[in-house]
């Protein structure tokens, strides 16, 4: 089996390439701006000043209460995921025939973009009459649950691949673990661009070149990891890299 510190690795960078999705990354400005005014609400005095950009205070609450929704979504579906696999437990070389397989046409999806249904989305946090309806800490809690649950093109290859990851892990408490360190992975930056929101805004631009080969990266790792379900062949790749950074 895989140790929990290969899977923790794996979760946490398949995270990170989430945030820095084609589909995800250049839309980071206005979730940072929907959620400052979001975060603004109750506070009078703010509310009715000007601002160019979200007060940081604010907008720091409101972004840690939508990763909070997001991180709530995905470690539910690990839950409800790694349960199904221990019910299904006669027929588990078949599950990880099956997760496998369906990880790697993931994977070379996210690089050649064949499957067309799953560029299929849901943007509900964006629609006007939601941006127009929601308000205060709450909100922006049920605008990470729209996210978490809505966001199928770049997230949901990359999530399923590692949701079938954890379903392998044989714990309840191991699936939950992983999707936690995903949803950290994906968290992380984007609390640092709400704490550096000027910043990201200014120079933010230099990534979106590189996205296609972000989304190359992403497609590989999802490739390994459906390999390493198919074959179980964790404990060989563990060993290969320990010796790599010895």
């Amino acid at each position: 089996m895989m140790t929990e510190e290969l899977s923790a690795l794996v979760a946490f960078a398949a995270g990170l390439l989430s945030f820095f999705s084609p589909c995800v990354l250049p839309l980071i400005p206005s979730y940072l701006g929907i959620l400052g005014g979001m975060g603004l609400a109750g506070s009078k005095t703010e509310k009715n000043a000007p601002q160019t950009t979200p007060a940081r205070p604010h907008l720091l609450l409101a972004s840690a209460s939508f990763v909070l929704g997001f991180s709530a979504v995905f470690i539910t579906l690990g839950i409800l995921i790694s349960t199904t696999f221990f019910l299904m437990g006669g027929i588990s070389e078949y599950i990880n025939w099956a997760s496998g397989i369906i990880v790697i046409i993931l994977g070379l999806n996210v690089i050649f973009d064949f499957l067309s249904f799953m560029n299929y989305e849901k943007r509900p946090f964006l629609q006007k009459r939601m941006n127009s309806a929601l308000r205060g800490l709450p909100s922006a809690f049920i605008a990470g649950i729209a996210f978490g649950a809505g966001w199928t093109p770049c997230i949901g290859p990359v999530l399923a691949g590692i949701l079938l990851l954890a379903g392998q892990s044989g714990s309840t408490g191991r699936a939950v673990f992983y999707l936690a360190v995903y949803s950290l992975g994906l968290a992380l930056p984007f609390l640092l661009s709400a704490l550096f929101f000027d910043f990201f805004l200014k120079h933010g631009n230099w990534l979106r070149p590189h996205l296609l080969l972000i989304r190359r990266i992403s497609g590989v790792l999802l490739i390994i990891i459906g390999i390493m379900i198919l074959t179980g062949r964790y404990s060989a790749l563990n060993i290969f890299i320990q010796g790599v950074f010895r």
